[in-house]
């Protein structure tokens, strides 16, 4: 049985997820930013909070650690290598290895660019990835503490993952991202299809997130440096995918469109 997964919106555009694993009851929640909210829902669903899951070190992410822990118990897990950074660390993982809740496992990349420690937790039999801000619907985070190399070869690994996995990035930045990837990659029709049906829901207040892998393959520009629309775009028709990457995110820096 997959995963129970409640999207939880806090602050101005975070998303909060908490998961329940059915058969053990274990529940775990995926950077927690701010406690309230998180013990609300767990209380209204009559569940106990068993672990937190951290992708990486800023306070939006680990802002709900200390208290949510003091609260129930849980058990922190976060990477490895970010250790000293992670409020209230339990369990320190890294590339490859395996974390379980109750009956299922999830699967840690090693993935950073945005902060130096950044991870991600892919649970294979729920079709579910969460990747903080690495990868975002339509875009991917900043290089707060990596390099161009550092990123690309970071969304290399989570873009060779199956098509229909789902993506659980941490912010509602899906239309500002799709106002930005239409300008660089014009000829995509998928894009401009996506981004219709995007304006659509946000209109509606509603989320945009999570997004398929196969449709982040097909859309997002920072998983498509092999793009001919994007690289004739850029004028890099010759460059390498690391290059074409580093200008697309250069461009997206200073974007104020």
């Amino acid at each position: 049985m997959p995963l129970d997964i409640v999207q939880i919106p806090v602050l101005n555009d975070n998303y909060v997820y908490l998961m329940r694993e059915p058969q053990s009851g274990a529940v775990g929640v995926v950077d927690p930013a701010v406690p309230e909210p998180v013990l609300a829902e767990l209380q209204k669903r009559s569940w106990t909070l068993t672990h937190i899951f951290n992708t990486h070190h800023h306070p939006d992410h680990v802002g709900g650690n200390m208290a949510l822990k003091e609260a129930t118990g849980c058990k922190i897990i976060g990477p490895e290598a970010d250790a000293e950074r992670i409020p209230g660390l339990d369990i320190a993982v890294a590339e490859n290895e395996g974390i379980n809740l109750g009956q299922e496992t999830a699967r840690v990349f090693d993935v950073p660019g945005h902060t130096r420690g950044h991870i991600a937790y892919w649970f294979a039999k729920s079709q579910a990835l969460f990747c903080g801000d690495t990868l975002f619907a339509l875009g991917c985070g900043r290089l707060f503490e990596g390099t161009p190399a550092q990123m690309w070869a970071s969304l290399s690994k989570l873009r060779a993952l199956p098509d229909d996995t789902r993506v659980y990035c941490a912010h509602e930045y899906t239309e500002s991202n799709a106002r930005f990837a239409v300008t660089v990659e014009p000829g995509n029709a998928a894009l401009l299809t996506r981004y219709e049906t995007i304006k659509a829901l946000r209109a509606a207040g509603k989320p945009t997130v999570p997004s398929s892998l196969g449709e982040e393959k097909a859309t997002n520009p920072f998983l498509r440096p092999m793009s001919a629309n994007l690289r004739a775009t850029l004028g890099l028709q010759a460059a390498d995918d690391v290059a074409v990457f580093a200008e697309t995110r250069k461009r997206k820096d200073s974007f104020r469109g």
